[in-house]
């Protein structure tokens, strides 16, 4: 079928349905297995039978190496949730381990081979009270090692395989305290007793001490050393500047730490660190990019670290001996992840995707310089030649640096044909990611290539102000009371369209989820005259009920990025800028999504926004996954979400 014919069928279906449509915007709620739905109309079938070939495509992702047979565990889905498997050798077939119709968060072999076993972690209904279990290869079966309540992270096994240190919210719900856990049985001791949110990095090489770190927000944490037979903790690097870190581990001698900071620096850096004098050595002053991560081989004789070079990721390895590093030449260009030593040191996994093509295993051996595929990933049917590359644009803002207007960055995946063009123009859709402290990349998305190779849009991914990889000063610009500020950089985007000879400035339509929800829902107040419409996915309408109702664990640090509620002039501007109280502004088509189970964004913030819109008599779109949590990661709440945007999109943004 080609793509006019079907753009001409689904049109068809739209029109002849046009006057049912509208008048289920304000219909009942309804219930479709584990969603709650209202005023989603049913999506035309020429439209579901040609994007369930792009919602089937799948990726793959390295967990772990098993040395007791040279394979190694990845995880990828075949079912409704991404699950556990086998590999054996590069395109060998793909052995499942793990059958749960939640997704698997995470896994580890025991590093005593002789355990034929790994810890694996999942929660329920995406509510993110995760639990550790250990899963015996002998036999086939699994046991729960946590308490089944509090939330834990998987944790990091010591160099002999006997014990475990994780982090649990078992004590109070709220403070993450580190534990030690063998596999053997659940009786776990606390190791550290703690405020806030602490986590092991480390074990040192002959697991009498560990690393510790504490982290206060994305721009403050600390590292410590902790003894672990005294339970000495001591900081390291004491300084009165507040910086992060990243990644830290041991040397080989432990009388060193390599680590990952942005101390007097814009961007993170490599750094070793002298336990004994507290001298630090730069390693990576060259670079003038984030460092976002290393990991070392067994013998800690040698470190790959990764880059993020303005959204790509840049691969090196340095000869821990001689400090001297060079980049990995030869790798697809695009996103790394996933980079993990085999115990030989010979080997390194890692996970390639980019803008065209989804994730998949790799193996790179040293001595070779040769990388060899593990994994093909099915993409549907469809033939990835017509997928549309993403291209790094830059767009001036409102605000100036050193008397010049600032830039933000964004990715653009253009249109791949002109089926929905007006004028020779596409219609746009700008997607706004999450955290705020997160970073648009160009990772593969089959909805963006669905919109663009099949509707013929165009797709602007900006990282505004508060987005990691630029710098920490520009990390700080969206604190606080300066949270319009993010705003006010879509408002610039929105000029730079008008600017675009190919992109058509009266069709946009905003889309974000989480922070980038709440990024929608303020831009559909500030800019509704200039939008079409916009999609809110687990976004915030209020700071001050979002703050109240988050859970206890995550409060604290969601305060030091956004402000204090109970702080009566921070409570007073965010009454101000709440989206759910400046609904008359809004003016355009609004879809909600949420899960509701959401430990983050309670579903309390998508019901208050729902019912505001409506008393405005502004059409809204509602869906609701009763088995999901902070996004859908189920494959049949995914397809019908997918079906749903697309149609919405279909309806508002294209005419």
């Amino acid at each position: 079928m080609t793509r006019t014919v079907l753009r001409t069928l689904l049109c068809s279906a739209l029109l002849c349905a046009g006057t049912i449509h509208r008048a289920a915007a304000q219909s009942e709620r309804t219930e479709k297995g584990n969603l709650i739905i209202e005023g989603v109309p049913a999506t035309p079938e020429a439209l579901r039978d040609r994007l369930n070939a792009y919602q089937n495509t799948r990726s793959a992702g390295f967990v772990d190496w098993d040395e007791a047979t040279g394979g190694m565990m990845i995880t990828t889905r075949f079912g409704n949730a991404p699950q556990l498997h086998h590999v054996a050798g590069p395109g060998m077939d793909r052995r499942q381990i793990t059958f749960f119709p939640e997704p698997i968060g995470g896994a580890s072999y025991c590093p005593d081979v002789s355990q034929r076993g790994f810890l694996f972690s999942k929660d329920v209904g995406g509510n993110e009270f995760r639990q550790t279990y250990w899963f015996d290869l002998n036999t086939g079966s699994y046991r729960l090692l946590t308490d089944g309540k509090s939330q834990n992270s998987l944790g990091g096994w010591n160099h002999k395989g006997t014990q475990f240190a994780y982090t649990s919210t078992r004590r109070n719900g709220k403070d993450y305290d580190i534990y030690l856990g063998n596999h053997k049985n659940a009786d776990h001791s606390l190791l550290l007793q703690v405020e806030g949110s602490w986590g092991p990095r480390d074990w040192s090489p002959d697991d009498s001490k560990m690393i510790v770190g504490q982290g206060i927000s994305a721009a403050e944490s600390y590292i410590y050393t902790l003894d672990l037979a005294t339970k000495k903790l001591t900081k390291l690097n004491e300084s009165a500047e507040k910086f992060s870190y990243g990644g830290a581990a041991f040397s080989a001698d432990a009388k060193s730490v390599y680590l990952i900071s942005n101390q007097g620096s814009e961007f993170e850096k490599l750094r070793k660190l002298d336990l004994a004098t507290g001298k630090q050595n730069e390693l990576t002053s060259g670079i003038n990019w984030d460092v976002q991560g290393f990991t070392l081989n067994d013998a800690r004789t040698q470190m790959a670290f990764a880059v993020n070079a303005n959204g790509l990721t840049e691969l090196y390895l340095m000869d821990l001996k001689s400090e001297k590093y060079e980049q990995v030449k030869g790798l697809p260009v695009g996103l790394i992840g996933g980079v993990s030593f085999n115990k030989a040191g010979t080997k390194l996994a890692l996970n390639l995707s980019s803008a065209t093509t989804n994730s998949d295993v790799f193996v790179y051996t040293l001595a070779t310089k040769k990388l060899e595929r593990w994994t093909n990933s099915e993409v549907g049917g469809l033939n990835t030649s017509t997928f549309v590359d993403a291209r790094l644009i830059t767009f001036p803002t409102f605000d100036q640096v050193d008397g010049k207007p600032r830039q933000i960055s964004s990715f653009y995946f253009p249109a791949a044909n002109k089926s929905a063009a007006k004028n020779g123009k596409v219609p746009v859709v700008i997607n706004i990611h999450g955290g705020p402290e997160g970073q648009a990349v160009p990772s593969f998305s089959s909805i963006y290539q669905f919109m663009s190779v099949e509707m013929g849009v165009a797709v602007l991914t900006p990282n505004v102000r508060g987005s990691t990889g630029y710098g920490k000063t520009f990390l700080g610009l969206d604190n606080g009371m300066l949270r319009e500020n993010s705003v006010k950089d879509i408002g610039a985007l929105l000029d730079w369209i008008k600017t675009q000879p190919d992109l058509d400035p009266e069709r946009v339509a905003v889309w974000g989820g989480s922070y980038g929800g709440y990024m929608t829902l303020a831009c559909m107040t500030h800019y509704s005259d200039r939008l079409r419409c916009g999609v809110d996915v687990v976004g915030i309408s209020n700071f001050i009920t979002f703050l109240e109702n988050t859970e206890a664990y995550r409060r604290d640090l969601r305060r030091v990025e956004y402000g204090d509620e109970r702080d009566p002039a921070m409570r007073a501007f965010f009454e101000k800028i709440a989206p759910a109280n400046n609904v008359a502004k809004i003016t355009k088509p609004l879809f909600i999504v949420q899960g509701r189970n959401d430990p983050r964004v309670p579903y309390t913030e998508a019901e208050q926004m729902l019912a505001a819109i409506k008393k405005q008599g502004v059409p809204a779109w509602f869906m609701m996954a009763k088995d999901e949590g902070h996004g859908f990661r189920k494959q049949d709440n995914v397809t019908a979400y997918q079906q749903a945007v697309v149609l919405f999109f279909q309806q508002h943004l294209l005419p």
